[in-house]
């Protein structure tokens, strides 16, 4: 592998990992000495890289350094418009001009010899069929990243009459189901909300105090997983 094209990787195994991570295992990710490794951390962080770290301690990047022009693979640009493609049509249509938006700025920084790959329409992603909720995908998303509760109703038989408060955590996609995984403040457990069953939502302006990603820890820990295509937990 040529130097060049090993410091763009070190820079994405870097983003990859996000905390800090050792130098001993940046090694063995890209089939290097520990030494090289340090020396290709000095030569990134020469070039402007905000690496933070030195050797015994480990090593993370702070976002916002791109090693310019923007450089991907073929295969890397196929990953991408084919995640792209899925994202616009599974989800709903705020999130499908964000998606388009992204793509445009992705476009606008690849090399010339690079476009070709970026405009090849390669792969088919179908529409699924109108999906059977009136939810705004855009307000759960909302609600996800303010970290807000939910004031829920549902419309299935046997469920409780009362509005219930939950607290969202994440949305699952399953085949042409639409979940929601949150806790739910009336019996204090994790469930699995099946899009189609709810009657109303309403985000509060009230937040959770529970930090998001620790209860999706406790969720996956908890095996709460939808186990037919009702979103009914197992």
């Amino acid at each position: 592998m040529a130097r060049s094209d090993r410091l763009f990787e070190l820079m994405q195994v870097l983003r990859r990992h996000r905390r800090t991570v050792s130098g001993r295992t940046l090694a063995n990710e890209l089939g290097v000495s520990l030494r090289t490794i340090r020396r290709d951390v000095q030569t990134l962080q020469n070039m402007g890289a905000d690496i933070d770290g030195e050797p015994g301690l480990g090593y993370s990047l702070k976002p916002g350094f791109l090693l310019p022009p923007l450089s991907f693979t073929e295969e890397e640009i196929q990953a991408l418009m084919a995640g792209a493609l899925w994202v616009s049509r599974q989800t709903d249509d705020k999130f499908a001009f964000s998606v388009k938006n992204a793509l445009a700025k992705i476009n606008a920084v690849l090399p010339p010899d690079m476009r070709s790959v970026f405009d090849d329409e390669t792969f088919y992603v179908s529409s699924p069929a109108k999906l059977p909720t009136l939810i705004d995908l855009s307000e759960i998303r909302r609600a996800l990243r303010d970290q807000c509760k939910l004031r829920i109703s549902l419309s299935i038989a046997h469920a409780p009459t009362d509005d219930q408060i939950v607290w969202p955590i994440m949305l699952g996609f399953i085949g042409t189901r639409r979940s929601l995984a949150a806790w739910c403040e009336s019996d204090n457990k994790f469930r699995m909300i099946d899009l189609g069953d709810l009657a109303k939502v309403d985000v509060l302006a009230e937040r959770y105090s529970r930090n998001r990603r620790q209860l999706i820890r406790e969720w996956r820990a908890s095996e709460i997983l939808p186990c037919n295509n009702r979103g009914e937990t197992c």
